[in-house]
């Protein structure tokens, strides 16, 4: 009876997970980089991703996360590892499309079927007009401690003038 309750108790949560809405980034794979050999199923690798701020236009990060191979993986069921890398850099002029708050979403994505996930969240550090990306994973069960931080000085870019302060549209 109790296995049964916490059974329908994670479903309930997994599905009102569901409704949540996602992140409006989308992903760009870069390339992969095997690690672990496997005969007959897929090798364990190291994947490099691109994402562009939905946000904040002129800054892109690169993620880096493993991605487990063999049986498992093969069939997507695999448990994926907590680590993760982040770099964020300024690539053009930044803009701000629209206001948001600290901590808000800029890219999710699920690293097991029902468990896991990794974030990536944007911030503001005010007093260095600093844009502030963290990355983490979070486990249902007991969290992670797992996680990367980048950082993106708001520079000015060009003849555009004077540079947004981001305390301006992060609050």
């Amino acid at each position: 009876m109790l296995l049964r309750r916490w059974i329908l108790a994670a479903l309930a949560v997994t599905l009102s997970g569901a409704f949540v809405a996602p992140a409006m980034a989308q992903e760009d794979l870069i390339f992969k980089k095997s690690t672990v050999w496997k005969a007959l199923t897929p090798d364990d690798k190291l994947a490099v991703y691109g994402v562009d701020d939905p946000l904040v236009e002129g800054v892109a990060c690169h993620y880096t996360v493993p991605e487990k191979g063999g049986v498992k993986g093969m069939f997507g069921v695999a448990e994926e590892v907590s680590e993760v890398s982040l770099a964020c850099r300024q690539i053009g002029p930044i803009k701000f499309k629209d206001k948001a708050e600290q901590g808000d979403v800029v890219f999710r994505e699920r690293r097991s079927l029902i468990w896991k996930k990794m974030q990536i969240v944007r911030g503001c550090d005010a007093k260095r007009n600093v844009l502030v990306y963290l990355v983490y994973s979070d486990k249902l069960i007991d969290g992670s401690p797992q996680n990367s931080t980048s950082t993106v000085p708001i520079m000015p870019w060009g003849n555009t003038g004077e540079a947004p302060k981001c305390s301006d549209w992060i609050r």
